[in-house]
């Protein structure tokens, strides 16, 4: 039996099978190969355009009846059959004496470029295809069999080093059972969408991986923040019982879904939910949601590898508002980049992605994206009551200029005759810049919504989702608490209210902390909503004011977090979190 500490990402308790998941993400092998091994490699080479053939004729079986699918995969045998990259491939083989799976990736990837500089749009299309083909390639080459998180049927526990966003889309919560990860903290998307599906998840774990062999059975502990491979039957016996209380919990809690968000003296909170996408709307119902705070509307561009229409995204958006059913859904516009990479925009890719070209920053630099996508919101307005926010802003250029384009739209649209509803539109305040700039952004926004999980990452200088800073990643610091503080108050001065999204909204230790600083909603993920509410029925807002300002008169994050923690523990039974 070993027990490997982590960071509680999800919370609840769970065991199972391990499935090891091996990304093909792995750094390309180069080295120098002599003369007489050129044939062995071109050998290789062959092996690997077999494979890959067979592999892609077998998927084209499995999606019969499903053109896109189909013409996709038809295009990817095409090129897969096309003489003249392998043809390329092995003439540099042979001229420069490297190993294959660097020369294939190198050839994949300077084909790409040319088609992507070519003036027809037809051969720049085909980028993504030659990303996907020399891909391919390359995991026969270098031995690496891919599964998609889909195709899992037994229920495991899910262990390995990260999985990108786009990868953890496709967990299906009835067959995953719990996560443990080496990489990604609290706030990372892993996280995110572990809470969002309620699986229990520990990440930031170690060298986790090498000591596990698939099929050791895991426990996973996502509420302390520990994970067990091959618990002994005491070890079992013990969280038998902390898993049964951790359910009856939930129980009692489910008794605060029908009730109203109102404090002791009256104020209605509403709590909103957090959803990824359009599907996740309809199961909000079930955890008493006031309507939805945010839509992280770029999984709809990650879950397919082309960039969706706009009548495809309009579809979307407007299901999300008929869900609803009239409540209210603030959609984010576009927010990729960083760690969230669109197959067909590979040059996304920086060495610095969380300081660089993401969010609102890409939009603007390609207008034509951002327009489609606010097209496509736009025609949705008439479906439902729809806020619209714009991400990661820094100044008040960005956001005007945001705004202009917005204008330039409806001015499109009802030049069409196609109906819309001038919906509100608000910034999000994620920078820094933008918390001590609230003032300003206030005279421009119809609202604000504090995106914590950035604000915190760029006020402290911490990565979210490297492991060995996440213990100074503190929503209790001075200078975090501060920064809200002044958005509130300013967003207030400026007669907007003020919504949160992040995930220190959903946290119920965090809760009356920003019910005293005057947070006016919570957005959250759905399963996080009982327990919040529970806090806000709980207290009246001068006495969460008293205490926000006691905690407000501490010098250090570390004795903000004791007093916070003693005190929700001690009131609200929340030890286990």
């Amino acid at each position: 039996m070993v027990e490997i500490r982590g960071i509680s990402a999800s919370p609840g308790i769970v065991w199972g099978r391990a499935f090891i998941y091996i990304d093909n993400n792995s750094p390309v092998p180069k080295y120098d190969i002599r003369p007489a091994w050129v044939e062995n490699e071109k050998r290789r080479l062959a092996g690997a355009y077999e494979k890959a053939v067979a592999e892609v004729e077998g998927l084209k079986c499995q999606t019969r009846g499903f053109i896109q699918s189909g013409e996709i995969l038809d295009a990817h045998a095409a090129l897969l059959r096309d003489p003249e990259v392998r043809s390329e491939i092995e003439g540099r083989l042979e001229r420069e004496l490297l190993n294959v799976d660097w020369i294939a990736q190198e050839t994949f990837r300077a084909y790409g470029e040319r088609l992507g500089e070519s003036g027809d749009d037809y051969l720049r299309e085909r980028v993504t295809d030659i990303h996907d083909v020399g891909q391919r390639l390359l995991s026969h080459l270098m031995h690496v069999n891919k599964v998609s998180l889909s195709s899992i049927r037994e229920k495991v526990i899910l262990v390995g080093r990260d999985l990108m966003p786009s990868e953890a889309v496709e967990m299906n919560p009835d067959i995953i059972l719990g996560l443990a990860m080496e990489k990604g903290g609290r706030t990372s998307h892993t996280a995110i969408l572990a809470r969002t599906f309620r699986i229990p998840a520990v990440l930031g774990l170690p060298r986790f991986v090498q000591n596990v062999r698939p099929g050791d059975e895991i426990l996973v502990d996502g509420n302390k923040g520990l994970v067990i491979i091959n618990p002994d039957e005491s070890t079992r016996s013990v969280y038998d019982q902390s898993r049964q209380v951790w359910l009856r919990r939930g129980e009692a809690l489910s008794q605060f879904t029908g009730l109203p968000s109102r404090t002791r003296d009256g104020v209605e909170v509403p709590l909103m939910g957090n959803i990824e996408v359009p599907d996740d709307a309809e199961k909000l119902s079930m955890y008493g949601a006031s309507g939805i705070g945010l839509y992280r509307s770029e999984f709809l561009f990650l879950q397919s590898r082309r960039l969706p229409a706009e009548d495809v995204q309009m579809r979307a958006y407007a299901q999300v508002l008929e869900a609803m059913g009239g409540l209210e859904v603030t959609i984010r516009t576009l927010d990729l980049g960083g760690d969230k990479i669109n197959a067909e925009l590979s040059d996304l890719a920086e060495e610095n992605p969380l300081l660089g070209w993401r969010a609102i920053r890409f939009c603007l630099s390609r207008r034509d994206i951002f327009k489609t996508q606010l097209r496509a919101l736009y025609r949705a307005s008439v479906s439902g009551r729809l806020k619209i926010m714009f991400p990661m802003i820094s100044c008040i250029e960005e956001f005007e200029d945001a705004l202009e384009l917005a204008a330039e739209v409806r001015d499109e649209l009802g030049r069409e005759g196609r109906p819309f509803e001038n919906v509100p539109v608000g910034c999000m305040i994620e920078m820094p810049a933008a918390a001590a700039a609230a003032d300003i952004l206030a005279q421009k926004a119809a609202f604000f919504s504090i995106g914590t999980n950035d604000l915190i990452q760029y006020t402290l200088a911490v990565d979210r989702g490297n492991q060995r800073v996440a213990y100074l990643y503190d929503y209790f610091q001075p200078a975090v608490l501060r920064f809200i503080q002044n958005t509130i108050a300013a967003a207030h001065a400026g007669g907007i209210r003020v919504c949160m999204c992040g995930e220190m909204a959903g946290d119920p230790l965090a809760a009356l902390v920003l019910l005293g600083l005057g947070l006016d909603e919570f957005s959250m993920n759905g399963s996080a909503i009982p327990e919040v509410k529970r806090i806000v029925r709980s207290v009246s807002l001068p006495d969460a004011a008293s205490f926000a300002g006691e905690a407000l008169a501490m010098r250090s994050g570390r004795e903000i977090g004791k007093f916070v923690r003693d005190y929700m523990e001690r009131h609200f039974d929340l030890s286990v979190y």
